[in-house]
């Protein structure tokens, strides 16, 4: 964004400032006699604003959960001449990769509680646009603040939002740069590692690939690296930036290894999709599940994100299983009635439910032996990981989401881990089989599966 306007063809709402840095006696706040001299002028008479807002959602919807700032300098001549040949992106995260707190506490007590993550980080910034061609862009995850008014939430929590803006703006004043900052206040698209923020850096920039991106060149700066405990270091929280430069495709570092040039440290990741097959290679083959009875039920039993609706289509509605499904029904009473009355007009059933306990499953099992069928269990075994990381990748794809269903809380997987006591035989089931994970679908498909989501 930060060059020429005409170069973007997004419609952006009317920019919002954000309000003026408070006047505090502190070299960070920028504050000087033009300032001042400044807030008394006449509107007609002021430069144009070198901060701009604007709120964005997903897919040009509502709600608004993506907050993008522009700053531009206002007598930058170089801006409108050579951005368009900027080849090369260097995306940085926001607070402890560029910015600290100067209190020394975890999060910003206010909008003046800031300091370089390290002396070096503006000269090495404006040596990457000045001397070597870069874009620079800021990408961000800010759940701590939100663009919808709660009147449910402290007054504390509406401010922040205004706080962050009087930030990232007292930080780009000091650089004094074109840049563009992309923070993602909710956990949808936006959120790093997804790629939402990415994408619509590329819309505003006209960047268009692979041609107009030197994506070998780019990089990706960030803290949440993945990297373990290390002599005395404390492990990072997450691995979400280091996901993130994986799914662009672009080089990946951490604040010590691109400002302070120290080695890398050791790495971990929760997940990788890549160990999951794909269904068609040789390694993986499809399990395929027999009818062995006239008429009975097969019971499910799985975390959410597990495969099982997966398995129900492309396994048992083909030998003409019906499907009874909690989430389309809303409750275990309609469930069980619906059942009742499919086994009731000779079908067989199959019920598409997680099934944790077995106080849950007896109500099923009882159904079985009113009507004197018999009753089959699939237990899939998928670890918690994938089953959250399945349950994103489905609710953010509509390709991949024909029951339009909204992304899962992670209460929704530790409350089934909570309850889950695996079945056994002895419940009154035939049999039981266990199907582990493997992916299952379309290049298109996986090549939206296989990127990091969680």
């Amino acid at each position: 964004m930060a060059g020429s306007s005409s170069s973007s063809k997004r419609k952006l709402t009317a920019p919002v400032s954000p309000p003026p840095l408070r006047r505090k006696v502190q070299v960070q706040s920028g504050t000087t006699q033009n300032a001042v001299a400044s807030f008394f002028m006449p509107t007609s008479q002021k430069p144009p604003e070198k901060m701009q807002w604007y709120e964005r959602g997903a897919h040009g919807d509502s709600p608004k959960t993506l907050l993008v700032g522009k700053y531009v300098p206002v007598n930058d001549d170089s801006a409108d001449a050579n951005d368009k040949k900027r080849r090369k992106v260097a995306a940085f995260d926001f607070d402890s990769t560029l910015v600290t707190t100067s209190s020394g506490k975890k999060f910003a007590s206010d909008a003046q509680d800031w300091k370089w993550w390290h002396p070096s980080v503006p000269r090495t910034l404006r040596k990457l646009y000045r001397e070597d061609g870069y874009r620079i862009v800021v990408i961000s995850n800010q759940a701590g603040i939100s663009m919808r008014p709660d009147p449910k939430l402290p007054k504390a929590h509406h401010s922040k939002l205004s706080v962050f803006k009087t930030k990232a703006a007292a930080v780009f004043s000091q650089l004094d740069l074109p840049i563009s900052i992309y923070a993602a206040t909710e956990k949808d698209i936006f959120r790093k590692p997804r790629m939402g923020m990415w994408k619509e850096l590329l819309q505003d920039y006209d960047i268009h690939l692979p041609g107009d991106l030197d994506l070998e060149n780019s990089l990706m700066v960030g803290d949440a690296g993945g990297r373990t405990a290390d002599g005395g270091k404390q492990k990072d929280f997450s691995c979400s930036d280091r996901n993130f430069a994986s799914n662009t495709g672009i080089a990946f570092h951490t604040p010590e290894e691109f400002f302070l040039k120290e080695e890398p440290r050791p790495f971990v990741r929760t997940f990788d999709p890549c160990e999951y097959l794909r269904a068609g290679v040789p390694e993986a083959v499809a399990q395929v599940y027999a009818k062995t009875n006239n008429q009975d039920i097969i019971l499910f039993c799985g975390s959410p994100g597990a495969g099982k609706s997966t398995f129900y289509w492309k396994q048992l509605e083909p030998l003409g299983y019906a499907r009874v499904n909690q989430d389309t029904l809303k409750s275990r009473e309609k469930c069980l009635k619906v059942a009742e009355e499919c086994l009731d007009a000779g079908k067989s059933v199959a019920v598409d439910n997680t099934n944790a306990d077995i106080e849950v499953r007896s109500k099923w099992v009882e159904l079985a032996a009113k009507h004197s069928v018999p009753i089959r269990c699939v237990l899939f075994t998928a670890p918690a990981e994938v089953c959250e990381h399945n349950d994103v990748v489905r609710s953010l794809n509509k390709e991949m989401n024909p029951e339009k269903r909204a992304i899962l809380p992670s209460l929704a997987f530790r409350g089934f881990a909570s309850r889950y006591q695996r079945p056994v035989i002895t419940e009154g089931f035939q049999d039981i089989t266990e199907v582990a994970f493997t992916f299952s679908g379309s290049d298109s498909e996986w090549q939206i599966w296989q990127k990091y989501w969680t």
